[in-house]
């Protein structure tokens, strides 16, 4: 009788600049694994508007709502004008109301050794909604400009009761919630304030809980970040503090991260499209690497996930195969080499 893995569908959008060469690179290893996605290829970011004139194409979210499922590469957003962030919008028409970004440090003999951090932002509110205006005065159309944020209990709750059960089910001890209710004491007083009440009333004794107000958290993980354990916060602080916490274990070629709704979940490379290095073949798939053995977790295939993340240890300590970013010599398909040559052989 066959006990072979059932097959998940899986939406595959290999990103902007160099997102076709570390999806390639993950796909071979995924496939080393014997991982049973069946991918869905799609377009977003400058490759959907040069596919089909839409940086977030009715396809790409006909496929997503079809397998809930989505491994994406970075997308190319343009600064100021031009089109709205892709990852917004797809955040926005999923309700992916989770930002999950783990840190881990992966390469020893860095400034900070052994950090193992992760930090849950809230996706969807605060001010990411992009409610904004300019007020013209006189000649000037920009004389003002004005922002709107907007956080709702529910809102909080929902992300909140998420962060505090990931937090527990994987062994985590400590929630912080990170705020500057001294200051907006409506924005995010509501937030510290419902993840208070949530933890008295359902997992006091189960998980430890404190708070820090955004500034001092920014100055502590700087100073000793192994004082913190799981950093849950609002959409804007969460953005910033994801980025510094990358910035401990090398940046963000090493940082992977999650979105999770109700009816969906996107995995992704955090960071940008490095279109200066698009093409040569040198860039670093660690980060997408990572995020595709969150998607193996997420799918309850959490033997495979461990077997990627060791190969990743192992491939740059043990063989000291690393690509260039890491001060190695590697390029993108030697250290793809490498990499599956550990998950086959262990």
């Amino acid at each position: 009788m066959s006990t072979a893995t059932p097959r998940i569908p899986a939406t595959l959008i290999a990103g902007d600049g160099i997102g076709p060469e570390i999806m390639e690179a993950t796909l071979q290893a995924l496939d080393a694994l014997g991982a049973p996605f069946d991918w869905d290829a799609q377009t977003a970011g400058l490759g959907g508007i040069q596919a089909a004139g839409d940086p977030l194409p009715d396809a790409t979210l006909a496929s997503i709502r079809k397998t809930r499922l989505a491994l994406k590469g970075p997308l190319e957003t343009p600064s100021g004008g031009g089109y709205r962030s892709s990852n917004v919008r797809l955040r926005e028409a999923f309700q992916l109301y989770a930002n999950v970004r783990p840190t881990r440090t992966l390469i020893p003999g860095g400034r900070y050794e052994n950090i193992d951090l992760l930090v849950v932002r809230e996706n969807l509110e605060g001010l990411y909604i992009g409610h904004e205006a300019y007020i013209p005065i006189d000649d000037d159309p920009h004389a003002v400009a004005m922002a709107t944020g907007v956080n709702t209990r529910k809102g909080s709750l929902r992300l909140l009761e998420y962060a505090f059960e990931h937090a527990i089910a994987t062994g985590r001890k400590k929630v912080t919630l990170v705020h500057k209710a001294n200051i907006m004491k409506a924005l995010t007083g509501l937030f510290l304030e419902t993840g208070q009440q949530l933890w008295e009333r359902k997992y006091k004794g189960r998980i430890e809980l404190d708070s820090v107000i955004i500034d001092a958290c920014a100055m502590k993980l700087v100073l000793n970040p192994w004082q913190f354990d799981v950093l849950v916060t609002t959409n804007l602080f969460g953005d910033i503090l994801s980025d510094l916490t990358a910035g401990l274990v090398g940046g963000l070629g090493m940082a992977p991260g999650a979105n999770i709704g109700t009816d969906a979940a996107i995995f992704e490379a955090v960071h940008g499209s490095a279109p200066d290095i698009a093409g040569k073949g040198i860039a670093n798939p660690t980060a997408l690497m990572l995020a595709a053995a969150m998607m193996l977790d997420h799918c309850k295939l959490s033997e495979m996930a461990t077997r990627l993340r060791q190969a990743l240890d192992a491939t740059f300590n043990a063989d000291g195969v690393r690509t260039g970013d890491l001060k190695g010599k590697a390029n993108t398909a030697e250290f793809t080499k490498a990499l599956i040559a550990r998950i086959k052989n262990g």
